[in-house]
């Protein structure tokens, strides 16, 4: 059975950060609030974190509690330039749970966005953003698209067609993520996978999302 982490938008009268993870045991199932996600300013607070963040740099902390008394896990850079970047997730006490890698699409190793999900004694999974053929599709209607969107823009009707987004990760021939860019969720289909691990990167997928408006990550306050 697969657990579900969904990264969700409250109001302050739940948490003051302004965002959640959601688990439930299974797709469909009664969730409940196991972080409360919040960024993590360096010196020089938002404006140094707004212009490292344009570079591939992310910082933000999993908090057990909204008082943010509890950490849970902290995500950090360790390297982002030329397209990739590599975060760490740590616990509590600064131990490594694993390590996210993102490759932007032709800057990597292909023509999608990679991303490697690394966890201590358990098997490297490899995803891509978007399968191969809606990809295809996706171009061949691009200056359809991109009429409609001006169109949308114009009469504030709506926004752009987005490209596919969802995500499969593959470890040999196991499957333990996957997500679902509709609904922000990330599916946990193996045992092995670390809840917090999962969570975290939820969170940063989304802060590379422009079609969602502006990253969550991304406020000027």
């Amino acid at each position: 059975m697969s657990s579900v982490l969904t990264l969700k938008r409250v109001g302050v009268e739940v948490s003051p950060v302004g965002r959640v993870v959601e688990f439930a045991d299974a797709p469909g199932g009664e969730s409940r609030v196991v972080a409360h996600v919040e960024r993590e300013l360096p010196e020089g607070g938002i404006p140094a974190y707004l212009a490292a963040r344009k570079t591939g740099v992310r910082s933000f902390v999993l908090w057990a509690d909204p008082e943010r008394r509890a950490r849970l896990a902290t995500l950090v850079t360790a390297s982002a330039a030329d397209g990739v970047a590599t975060y760490r997730v740590l616990g509590a006490q600064g131990e490594l749970i694993g390590t996210l890698v993102r490759e932007k699409a032709l800057h990597g190793k292909g023509l999608r966005t990679r991303w490697t999900v690394a966890q201590a004694g358990c098997p490297e999974a490899v995803g891509f953003k978007g399968r191969i053929f809606w990809w295809y599709v996706w171009w061949l209607l691009l200056p359809i698209q991109v009429a409609i969107g001006v169109g949308s823009l114009l009469s504030g009707g709506g926004d752009a067609a987005r490209g596919p987004r969802r995500i499969i990760w593959r470890a040999g021939r196991e499957v333990p993520l996957e997500f679902f860019s509709d609904d922000d969720e990330i599916h946990v289909h193996a045992p092995w996978v670390d809840w917090r691990l999962a969570a975290a990167l939820s969170a940063l997928i989304r802060t590379f999302d422009s079609w969602m408006g502006t990253p969550w990550d991304d406020k000027r306050t």
